[in-house]
């Protein structure tokens, strides 16, 4: 049986999805990752078939105000509709549909009759809980956040509707909408699983069945790796650093970015690590190394604090480790999560990327590696963690979607 895996963004939105599918193809499933082509390396090395979606998400700008982000998006949007049915062919019998891929997926669905089910990294249905993941961590109280939950939703439509027009006249289908068919998908109650932990949302009681929060589903690493030699060399020469890295993020202001970690680390006292990522961070000296990508597994545990962007995978990831988290959201769905670490005492209360400077870091540095409460919080969620399995729970909602 060959599973058809469609994922579209940054490293964020497709690594998760390495892992969940090396896990599918464990249980003897053959396993396709549809993603742009900058991640072809990351899908083979996790022994997977990789098939490439047109689109290149990092030729997106700066995407730092929401309005940026929108017009960005919907350029990636479509350009990404156009060869999307490319990566469907005859000998698929499950499509996978990631929150950004699922709205382009839904019409091959129809086109074909490929069953499909939803893997979202983040919660995109309106819920009285909490305010739409895309806006912010502030909660507008129950009747407003269930509104804007619903805006949010046609905002969305509106980036996919070029490509959703084309898509279906290419596919043969008659014209619909993309609100049309989200309505659709609802009445049907098509199921959704999130990839998630509840340590971090617990599954709303107002959501429709179908929707799951099943737990993360981990990026892939060669369960024989090790770190590099002169990373391993850095760790082991003194006190546990503090990682500072923005991921994808930030591209273009890593010697504004550099220098202030640096003085930041050196005022609280701390030694760092910084991870280069998109932004291009770089500093070396006694106590302080510049590094690369590297497994989250396995460098994470051995921190005193974590400095990062908000991303759902690091803030996931610095739960797994048990580290605390300094947060530095830059824009969507990174001040959601930031205020997840934040409410359940893992992490401070974030400082907006705007606002970043040395002094603001180098208090919030010490404070909390100092206070050993946010150390406790995340050893707390990672306990949480470990009874959670993501990939198992998607293995069984497969079984039941094939075999049923």
């Amino acid at each position: 049986m060959k599973i058809l895996i469609a994922a579209a963004g940054s490293r964020g939105d497709v690594a998760p999805y390495t892992g969940l599918g090396a896990e599918l193809r464990r249980f003897g499933y053959d396993v396709v990752l549809a993603a742009t082509d900058s991640f072809a390396p990351l899908v083979r090395d996790a022994g997977l078939e990789f098939r490439s979606l047109p689109a290149d998400p990092r030729a997106r700008g700066d995407v730092t105000r929401k309005r940026d982000l929108m017009r960005t998006a919907a350029a990636f949007i479509t350009e990404l509709g156009q060869g999307f049915a490319d990566a469907v062919d005859d000998g698929t019998d499950l499509l996978l549909l990631s929150a950004t891929t699922a709205p382009l997926g839904w019409h091959l669905t129809e086109a074909t009759g490929t069953p499909s089910l939803g893997v979202y990294l983040q919660p995109t249905t309106p819920t009285g809980d909490f305010p739409p993941a895309v806006t912010g961590s502030r909660s507008l109280g129950r009747l407003a956040n269930r509104a804007t939950g619903r805006f949010a939703l046609r905002m969305a439509d509106r980036v996919y509707e070029q490509a959703v027009a084309k898509l279906r006249h290419r596919l043969a289908l008659p014209p619909a909408s993309p609100s049309e068919m989200r309505r659709r998908q609802e009445q049907a109650k098509w199921p959704i699983l999130h990839g998630f932990s509840t340590a971090l949302v617990p599954r709303p009681s107002d959501w429709r069945p179908g929707l799951e929060v099943v737990g993360n589903w981990w990026p892939h690493h060669d369960a024989a790796g090790q770190l590099p030699a002169d990373l391993e060399d850095f760790l082991r020469a003194g006190p546990r650093p503090v990682l500072i890295g923005f991921g994808s993020m930030a591209s273009g202001d890593g010697e504004r970015l550099s220098e202030i970690a640096v003085r930041a680390l050196r005022r609280a006292g701390l030694r760092g690590l910084l991870q280069a990522g998109s932004a291009g961070l770089a500093a070396d000296s006694d106590d302080v190394l510049t590094i690369g990508d590297v497994p989250h597994a396995l460098l994470f545990p051995r921190l005193a604090a974590v400095v990062h962007h908000g991303g759902a995978g690091t803030s996931a990831a610095a739960l797994r480790g048990g580290v605390p988290a300094v947060t530095v959201p830059v824009t969507a769905d990174q001040p959601f999560w930031a205020g997840r670490l934040a409410a359940i005492g893992a992490a401070t209360d974030p400082i907006p990327f705007r606002s970043l400077d040395t002094e603001r870091l180098a208090h919030t540095l010490g404070h909390v590696v100092e206070q050993q409460s946010y150390s406790r919080a995340a050893a707390r969620a990672a306990r949480h963690l470990v009874t959670e399995n993501g990939s198992g729970q998607v293995l069984r909602a497969v079984r039941q979607l094939t075999d049923g």
